[in-house]
């Protein structure tokens, strides 16, 4: 391993946040029972939380955020995993990039539980890209849990252009349901029907006020990614019987409503929190995702790439809606 290497890191100190690139030693990384040489790591918006000094996010500082990365096995004593394999690092947001250094970094420490090795037929980015598929595959599969089927109507996803909205629509699509998607960028229609949606929405129809409790029953169930004002809007227009994944928190934390949609609907709202998500259980969900990655629409035109240098400015785009679909920071120079 080489003696120094390059990560992003945050901190906090007497003069207030700071982010930039340091260099560390593996003396500086936390215990475990891999170590990865990272080629890839994927930007979320908890990371973009993390790397704000508003985010309040962050546990522990200094920190190396990045929840979860791809790379080689560099050394182990886990034995599962082997110098060379190739395997994605991730335990859901629950420590990895919040409470312990992650991936925005050449190397990485982790117990070996954080790892799913990756098929010889799949790349990093693709793996990247395929991941933000996780959570959107544990919303569904609570939808489904409450009723939800493509027999039963459309399925709305809001904030469809991110990272997981963008993999939502291409999930459900797939999977044989008709999907709309709600958007605030108007040059994202080609990009959304490609990845299989039906029906495009603008944000400004999501997020209008209106005085009435219940509104005309259009969505069978939703994905959001928004909350806030949309998530209002669900409430009132989710069919009777219908349900919510409240997945996000862009367009804000709070929102009217009344106990209508519950009490004349029985209208269910599900908060999908990943890192309470047993390892298992995402696990499984993993494998479900690999198993149909060739019929996911349009996953490779999700991926933008930028570099370590590039997340400060990257993360604040990402906190403002001016990304789309999956955002991966290239670190090793050695892989393709």
């Amino acid at each position: 391993m080489t003696e120094s290497f390059r990560a992003l890191v945050v901190n906090t100190t007497e003069q207030g946040f700071t982010m930039g690139i340091g260099w560390l030693t593996q003396r500086d990384l936390p215990p475990g029972d891999v170590l990865i040489q990272v080629a890839y790591a994927a930007v979320n918006y908890k990371d973009a939380l993390v790397c704000s000094a508003d985010g309040k996010v962050a546990r522990t500082f200094p920190l190396i955020p990045g929840l979860e990365c791809a790379g080689v096995v560099v050394a182990s004593t886990d034995p599962r995993y082997q110098p060379g394999d190739r395997v994605m690092a991730s335990d859901g947001g629950h420590t990895m990039g919040v409470s312990r250094h992650g991936g925005f970094s050449e190397f990485v420490r982790v117990p070996g539980e954080f790892l799913s090795p990756l098929p010889a037929e799949i790349g990093f980015t693709q793996a990247l890209a395929l991941s933000a598929g996780i959570t959107t595959g544990v919303a569904l599969r609570q939808l489904e849990q409450h009723g939800l089927t493509p027999q039963r109507g459309p399925v709305l996803v809001t904030g469809a252009t991110g990272g997981i909205g963008s993999l939502a629509v291409s999930l459900l699509a797939q999977r044989g349901y008709t999907v709309a998607a709600s958007t605030g960028k108007s040059d994202a229609d080609d990009y959304l029907r490609q990845l299989g949606a039906s029906e495009i929405l603008r944000r400004e129809e999501t997020t209008a006020q209106s005085a009435r409790p219940l509104e005309a029953e259009r969505w069978a169930g939703s994905i959001d990614m928004v909350g806030g004002a949309t998530l209002a809007y669900l409430l009132r227009t989710t069919q009777r019987g219908g349900a919510i994944a409240a997945v996000g928190v862009a367009g804000g934390a709070t929102f009217q409503t009344t106990v209508y949609p519950f009490i004349l609907r029985g209208i269910t709202v599900v908060g999908i929190d990943l890192p309470s998500v047993p390892l298992k259980v995402q696990q499984e969900v993993w494998n479900e995702i690999i198993a149909e990655r060739s019929r996911l629409g349009g996953v490779e035109a999700t991926v933008t790439e930028v570099t370590l240098e590039d997340l400060p400015n990257v993360t604040k785009a990402v906190l403002l809606g001016q990304t789309r679909g999956r955002v991966l920071v290239k670190i090793g120079e050695l892989f393709p």
